[in-house]
C-alpha cells in the first residue's frame, strides 16, 4: 500500500491509502467512453439533420457560400453587378480627372495645393476671387 495523502482533520488523523491490488479505472477508459458517446451523439445529430432536410424540403447553405466576396460585397447578381462595376469605374475615372486638374507643389516634403496657381486659373477663366463673375449686373 502507498499513502496518497495524510491530513489532520479534527482530533483523529486522516490517511488515505491506495491499494495497488484493486482495479482502478484508468483515464484511458474514461476517455474512450467519452469519445464513443461524443461520436454517437454526432452520428445521431447528422441523421436528424438529414431527416429534417428531406422532411421539410430544406437546403442548407455551405459556409463558403455565405462568405463575403471582395468583388461583390452586397451580393448583386449578373447585370446589376456589372452596372455597379461600370458606375464605380466611371466615378474613379472622373475622380482622377478632377484631382489631376488641381495644381500642387511639394513643400517641406509634403504635397500642398498651389493657391497662386488656383487664383491664376480662376482669373484666366473669367471668374472673380469669390467664384462669381467680376462684372456685376447693374
Amino acid at each position: 500500500m502507498q499513502v496518497l495523502f495524510s491530513a489532520q482533520a479534527g482530533p483523529l488523523p486522516t490517511t488515505v491509502y491506495i491499494n495497488h491490488n484493486e482495479r482502478i479505472m484508468s483515464w484511458i477508459y474514461i476517455l474512450g467512453f467519452a469519445l464513443s458517446v461524443f461520436f454517437m451523439l454526432i452520428f445521431f445529430l447528422s441523421r436528424f439533420v438529414q431527416y429534417m432536410k428531406t422532411e421539410q424540403n430544406m437546403q442548407i447553405e455551405s459556409f463558403k457560400d455565405t462568405l463575403i466576396d471582395k468583388d461583390n460585397p452586397v451580393g448583386l447578381v449578373g447585370e446589376e453587378l456589372e452596372k455597379l462595376k461600370q458606375q464605380q469605374a466611371e466615378a474613379q475615372q472622373h475622380l482622377r480627372e478632377v484631382i489631376s486638374k488641381i495644381p500642387v507643389i511639394q513643400k517641406d516634403g509634403k504635397f500642398q495645393v498651389d493657391y497662386e496657381a488656383v487664383k491664376k486659373q480662376k482669373e484666366s477663366s473669367g471668374l472673380g476671387p469669390n467664384g462669381s463673375s467680376p462684372k456685376g449686373n447693374s
